[in-house]
């Protein structure tokens, strides 16, 4: 008796002129259960976060407001936006199992609603979401995250970033490449310093030097015992002296950044930052592109995984919802798997940074698509 009524409101639902009931409803459904899904998975994620840092905190005698709103506050949003794909996922194929399992599926595919017609409102909160994560991964996270980095680097590393790679190659400007046998980071001084200037393809410039160090008074590089040689033609002027100050396109913050720092990176500042490691030879860009075209795919891959979640849980199964989130929970954590290996053969070699990062879209669009085939219409 009670399926019969509630195939009677759904019926009259359909009859209206205009299917905007319908449409809001699905809407609300999916985005509701998507921040309510969210914020039940970020409470448990703070919780098992701040079990694990209590002691530094406390040793490093962090104050509590910097705590929650430095740390935390910051943190939410940023784990939030990493997993925004898998909750998504969750949120259809919750809701959406619950409606396949109280007929309300069956009623309004037998009362002349096509399948296409009920993803119409399945595609409005998937654009809502993939612009507000597309906003959030590249314009607000960013800033949330430097703040979150600047608290760790404070209360939770509380060790300067020691930078202990030799031999350093870099070009900090076009036609001009510096090398330095080592840098330390502690007294942001250099050894074996030497800078090379080149035009059309020719050295025309060299400087040789026994140590380059930092002035944060003046933030100019000072060079000291140097070797300058002009080449003029066949002609060499050979300048020399115990210190020089100069100003150089690098500084020793390069040095102490830390690998998780792009996060921090707004996405004109990520591509800016792509430029400069370009143009420096960094052996991480492919790292960086990674990055960049992640910002894209992520929030693109909410469509894909909406419409694998529909067509997996419009059906009304046996098993009851149980199954069907289950399998949900599988193919999802198969993206984010599938993700990260591709992104490790990006950075062998093996892909192209864009590859890398749309592969796992593409493969699974395809399977969205056999999926929707298979879904009941």
């Amino acid at each position: 008796m009670e399926k019969t009524n509630d195939t009677t409101v759904i019926n009259k639902i359909i009859r209206r002129p205009a299917l905007l009931i319908i449409d809001r409803y699905i809407i609300r459904k999916f985005l509701s259960t998507f921040f309510f899904s969210i914020a039940l998975i970020m409470a448990i994620a703070v919780v098992f976060d701040f079990s694990e840092k209590i002691d530094d905190f406390l040793e490093s005698k962090a104050p509590l407001n910097k705590v929650i709103f430095e740390y935390y506050l910051n943190f939410i949003p940023y784990f939030a936006s990493l997993f925004s794909h898998l909750f998504t996922f969750i949120a259809v194929i919750y809701f959406t199992s619950r409606m396949a399992y109280n007929t309300e599926f069956i009623a309004i595919l037998s009362n002349g609603v096509s399948f296409n017609r009920i993803l119409y409102p399945y595609f409005i909160a998937a654009s809502i979401i993939t612009i507000f994560s597309f906003t959030l991964n590249n314009f607000i996270i960013p800033h949330a995250s430097a703040k979150k980095l600047a608290f760790e680097e404070q209360y939770y590393h509380r060790s300067p970033r020691v930078f202990n790679e030799r031999n350093i190659h870099k070009q900090i400007r076009p036609g001009i490449y510096i090398y330095l046998e080592n840098f330390n980071t502690y007294n942001n001084s250099g050894r074996k310093f030497s800078m090379e200037k080149f035009e059309n393809g020719e050295l025309v410039s060299k400087l040789l030097s026994r140590e380059i160090r930092w002035d944060s008074t003046t933030r100019k590089w000072r060079i000291r015992d140097y070797l300058i040689r002009d080449y003029q033609g066949e002609k060499q002027i050979i300048t020399s002296g115990r210190s020089i100050d100069t100003t150089l396109n690098i500084t020793p913050e390069e040095f102490r950044r830390r690998e998780n720092a792009v996060e921090a990176m707004n996405l004109p500042e990520l591509n800016r930052f792509i430029k400069t490691q370009r143009m420096q030879g960094a052996p991480n860009l492919d790292e960086l592109l990674i990055e960049k075209h992640k910002r894209f795919s992520f929030p693109f891959s909410t469509f894909i995984l909406t419409l694998i979640g529909v067509s997996v849980s419009s059906r009304k199964v046996k098993g009851g919802i149980g199954m069907q989130i289950g399998i949900g929970l599988l193919i999802s954590f198969s993206y984010i798997l599938f993700l990260q290996f591709s992104a490790q053969f990006a950075i062998s070699g093996a892909f192209s940074p864009f590859i890398a990062a749309w592969i796992p879209n593409v493969l699974f669009a395809i399977i969205a698509i056999f999926l929707y085939r298979m879904s009941p219409k």
